[in-house]
């Protein structure tokens, strides 16, 4: 009986290396998008709980003018992937976060939220995404 060598043939190897970066071509991208989602959400909760320290700096002045927020990047700490700001009036004010960095790509542009409870965005992704 011949003695038969043990292991994978380079074309087997190949395969699977093939097949590999198929499933990498696909996964990372969709792993990027959910990155970026999961950055706006954080930055949409900053945004809302900045708007409600505006509201309650309107309770006791009864004017906007004068708040200012507490960061000007969300996350607060670390890497910042939005850039936030606030644009206080007498009676209304407007929050915006724009996008940093690799968050720039995102489809949402920047999001503001306005002292009515308007929403808005700058991207192209249809509001409902985004917000």
């Amino acid at each position: 009986m011949p003695h038969r060598a043990k292991g994978f043939t380079l074309v087997e190897l190949m395969i699977v290396v093939a097949v590999v970066a198929i499933l990498a071509a696909l996964a990372y991208p969709a792993y990027q998008e959910q990155v970026r989602k999961s950055r706006r959400a954080q930055a949409k909760a900053d945004i809302v709980e900045y708007a409600q320290l505006a509201e309650r700096h309107f309770t006791v002045n009864n004017t906007y003018v004068g708040f200012t927020l507490p960061a000007t990047q969300s996350p607060r700490e670390g890497t910042a992937h939005y850039n936030l700001n606030v644009a206080p009036a007498a009676t209304t004010f407007t929050i915006t976060a724009a996008p940093t960095g690799s968050q720039a790509s995102d489809r949402c542009g920047s999001l503001s939220l306005t002292s009515t409870g308007a929403k808005t965005k700058t991207g192209s992704a249809p509001l409902s995404e985004c917000w």
